[in-house]
C-alpha cells in the first residue's frame, strides 16, 4: 500500500488534505514522494528534501482504547531506528532523540513529525538516505556517508512493514514496553540536555528518564525533576 508520486509540496500536508475532504486513507498507506518542495519539520522548520532521500507519510486512526496518540512518535521512532540499524556497520550506531529525531553522535539522521485530524494521526517521515541538507542550526548526516544506503524504494518497503509490526505491538501491549524499548535505543540516562529554540540560553539538566505516558524528565541542576510535554530538545553537544 505504498503510493508514490513525483513531487509535492508535503505528503503529509497532501494525506491531511485527503482526510479533511473525508476520504477514506486506510492504515498501512503510505504516500512517498521523489521530491518536497514545502517539506516541514518541528515548529515549522524547513526540511529541504534531496534526491534518493526518504520522504513519507502515513496515517493511524486512534481507537478509544489506543495508548495516547502522541506517543505514536516514539512508535515510529522505534520503527526507524530498526530499519536504519541493519545498514549501519560498526562502530556507528543510531540513537533516539526525544521526541522525534534519530541521531548518528551529535548529527541528525532522520526526523519524525506527527499533526492529529480528528481521530487521525498523520504522521510524516524524513530520513537522510543519499544526503544531508546543511542546517544553520545543526548538524546533519546522510546514511550514504557511513555505509551502502539502501534504494528509497527499498527503505519505503522496509519501513511501511516494520511500522505496522510496532503499531500492532503498541495497540496489543500497551506503552510500557514502548517506553521500555526507547530506554534502550535513546540518548543514555543523564546526558545532559538543552531545552529551547537554538537561539535561547534554554533551560539545561540531564536526561531521567521517561513518564509512564513517555512524557520526558529532566533533572535540573538543583535537583528537581521538570516534566516535558512538548518542546525543541538539544544534546548539550548539539
Amino acid at each position: 500500500m505504498i503510493e508514490t508520486i513525483h513531487q509535492t509540496g508535503s505528503t503529509s500536508a497532501d494525506l491531511a488534505a485527503r482526510i479533511r475532504g473525508a476520504e477514506q486513507v486506510p492504515e498501512g498507506h503510505w504516500l512517498i514522494a521523489d521530491r518536497q518542495t514545502a517539506g516541514r519539520g518541528r515548529l515549522g522548520r524547513e526540511w529541504q528534501d534531496g534526491a534518493g532521500n526518504f520522504m513519507g507519510s502515513t496515517v493511524v486512526h486512534a481507537a478509544f482504547a489506543d495508548p495516547p496518540p502522541a506517543t505514536l512518535a516514539l512508535v515510529a521512532g522505534i520503527a526507524l531506528h530498526e530499519v536504519i540499524a541493519e545498514h549501519l556497520p560498526p562502530p556507528h550506531r543510531a540513537m533516539l532523540k526525544w521526541p522525534n529525531d534519530v541521531m548518528i553522535g551529535s548529527a541528525k539522521l532522520a526526523g519524525i513529525l506527527l499533526e492529529r485530524f480528528g481521530e487521525a494521526v498523520v504522521i510524516g517521515i524524513g530520513v537522510n538516505l543519499a544526503s544531508a541538507p546543511k542546517l544553520p542550526d545543526r548538524a546533519t548526516v546522510a546514511l550514504a556517508d557511513l555505509a551502502s544506503a539502501p534504494t528509497r524504494d527499498t527503505f519505503a518497503a522496509d519501513i511501511a512493514a516494520q511500522f505496522a509490526v510496532e503499531l500492532g505491538r503498541w495497540r496489543a501491549y500497551g506503552l510500557s514496553p514502548v517506553i521500555a524499548r526507547w530506554l534502550t535505543l535513546g540518548h543514555p540516562l543523564g546526558t545532559e540536555l538543552t531545552l529551547g529554540d537554538p537561539d535561547e540560553a534554554g533551560l539545561e539538566g540531564s536526561f531521567a528518564g521517561l513518564t509512564d505516558e513517555g512524557l520526558l524528565q529532566l533533572r535540573l541542576g538543583d535537583g528537581s525533576l521538570h516534566i516535558v510535554n512538548a518542546g525543541d530538545v538539544r544534546l548539550k553537544q548539539d
